[in-house]
């Protein structure tokens, strides 16, 4: 699959979370250079070992839904650099809970159009007010 911007890409990769979609998840990472890094967990290189990270993420039965806010991108004729806040609601047994995260997440375009090499994903504080910053190109 293609994508023909960095904003296609990052949309892809939402679907593909939502759905717990790996082999959708693996269209869009970079095949030569790529690193994962999940809420409190240790950087992950290349994409053998970051499918296998979502492999096991998404073996959970927990359906997510995000809505993405804060948007700020850097983006160039190769390579954009998004930073988004990541609204993540989860239905469980006891009502909607929500988290927010706070993700960068960078993509580099390929011969094959852009592709993701850095997914960064961190819980935002407690008390955070990230105010929106806009979009810088």
């Amino acid at each position: 699959m293609e994508f023909g911007s960095a904003q296609e890409a990052e949309t892809a990769f939402y679907a593909a979370f939502q759905m717990s979609d790996l082999e959708g998840m693996m269209l869009i990472w970079d095949d030569h250079e790529a690193v994962c890094i999940h809420p409190f967990g240790e950087r992950i290189e290349g994409k053998s070992a970051i499918g296998q990270s979502w492999q096991a993420i998404f073996a959970h039965d927990v359906q997510l839904r995000f809505t993405l806010s804060d948007p700020w991108v850097f983006s160039g004729d190769s390579h954009a650099i998004h930073l988004v806040r990541e609204n993540i609601s989860v239905e469980e047994s006891d009502g909607v809970k929500t988290m927010v995260v706070l993700a960068t997440n960078a993509y580099r375009r390929a011969d094959d159009g852009w592709r993701m090499i850095l997914h960064h994903a961190s819980p935002a504080p407690a008390d955070s007010n990230v105010a929106p910053v806009g979009r810088m190109h």
